[in-house]
């Protein structure tokens, strides 16, 4: 991978739109994957960068790295102190409610290789995930049980920042995100490659926002959907769903191709 479509750039920060399958830095977990986001952002600008949260590598969407050491502890802090907030996009199984908060401990993942010394019997961290249903769709398709295979897009805001954490929650709810092979269905993830050639997990990071770290302005960035996300909403005709009291699609947003050359912080 040559470059990544930066979001926003100045000279303390970068965001990017990371894409599905890219690590955010190198894993012991998955000692295989030779690119990931850090080390293509680093060639791409010609300077270290520090990335500030993760994504998991089947998600896509906004990233955001700091250029310098003093921005990356002031980012961290943000995050520490939760003023920063974060939105996601997520196809999932089954009709949700219309709104809910997730309140339900997480145990901390352990990798088996890389946590040899973490101590396991560590009890559940706190976890708290908001979201409200966008959009439904009841399809003529037997998936498992039911005659018919139903469907929500949901908007997530996950309060807390545990691994895997909207994954692991709407599992939970049993409303598992399409595509997630570790969490999710294996009948839907199967209905969704064979009738929608859809091979990505349908998470993806929307929108983030924060003070920046030294102007104080608020930043909203958003990053838009990939092709594959953007014609699964296509094949739901879930793109010409209207908003209440809106004039425009709901998901219109969704599909700009938002580049830095639109963004306010973009450097001479």
């Amino acid at each position: 991978m040559k470059s990544l479509p930066l979001l926003y750039l100045d000279e303390h920060l970068a965001i990017v739109n990371k894409p599905a399958g890219l690590l955010v830095h190198r894993s012991s977990i998955d000692r295989h994957e030779n690119e990931n986001a850090m080390k293509t952002l680093r060639d791409q600008l010609g300077q270290w960068v520090y990335p500030i949260h993760r994504l998991d590598k089947p998600t896509s969407g906004a990233l955001v790295f700091a250029l310098d050491k003093e921005t990356a502890r002031l980012m961290t802090q943000s995050f520490f102190e939760k003023t920063v907030s974060k939105s996601y996009l997520a196809v999932v199984r089954g009709f949700t409610k219309e709104a809910e908060c997730i309140d339900y401990p997480l145990k901390e993942q352990l990798d088996k290789r890389a946590d040899q010394r973490a101590d396991r019997d560590k009890p559940a961290q706190e976890a708290v995930t908001e979201y409200k249903r966008l959009a439904t769709v009841e399809l003529p398709h037997a998936v498992g049980r039911y005659e018919t295979a139903r469907y929500s897009l949901i908007q997530a805001s996950p309060l807390t920042g545990r691994t895997h954490q909207i994954r692991r929650h709407m599992k939970h709810t049993f409303h598992p995100v399409i595509g997630d092979t570790k969490y999710g269905d294996g009948k839907q993830n199967e209905f969704f490659r064979g009738n929608f050639d859809c091979r990505r997990m349908l998470l993806h990071a929307w929108e983030i926002e924060f003070a920046h770290p030294y102007s104080g302005h608020l930043l909203g960035i958003q990053a838009p959907l990939d092709q594959a996300f953007q014609s699964l909403l296509i094949a739901l005709c879930w793109n010409n769903c209207m908003g209440s009291g809106n004039t425009r699609p709901l998901f219109e947003d969704f599909f700009i191709d938002k580049t830095v050359e639109d963004s306010p912080g973009l450097r001479g």
